[in-house]
């Protein structure tokens, strides 16, 4: 999946910027400056999304500015650094899949 992410944007593409880039889709405004604290947002928006089908978050609905919100429906088990990684990297390849976009 990221090999598809670095060859469409021409760069290497961490977890993080995909998280970004599934945060500002979910989003779905069209925003052309984001404060730090708004891409944080985006980024908590990406994560509400691929751990909602785990069962930690459910959507709520959008404030009156139209971004998303969820309520914490289960703790995050405690995890270390390689099982947070492994579990955004199994939830990103399952939001594409449901999508319709094949990791190559």
């Amino acid at each position: 999946m990221i090999r598809l992410f670095n060859k469409r944007f021409e760069q290497d593409m961490d977890t993080q910027a995909i998280l970004f880039l599934i945060g500002l889709q979910e989003l779905g405004l069209n925003v052309e400056k984001l404060s730090k604290d708004q891409k944080l947002d985006v980024m908590h928006i990406a994560v509400c999304t691929l751990l909602e089908p785990y069962g930690f978050y459910e959507y709520e609905g959008r404030d009156r500015d139209d971004w998303p919100h969820w309520k914490t429906m289960k703790k995050l088990p405690r995890l270390n650094q390689q099982e947070q990684e492994t579990l955004i990297k199994k939830s990103i390849l399952e939001y594409f899949e449901e999508r319709g976009v094949e990791a190559i």
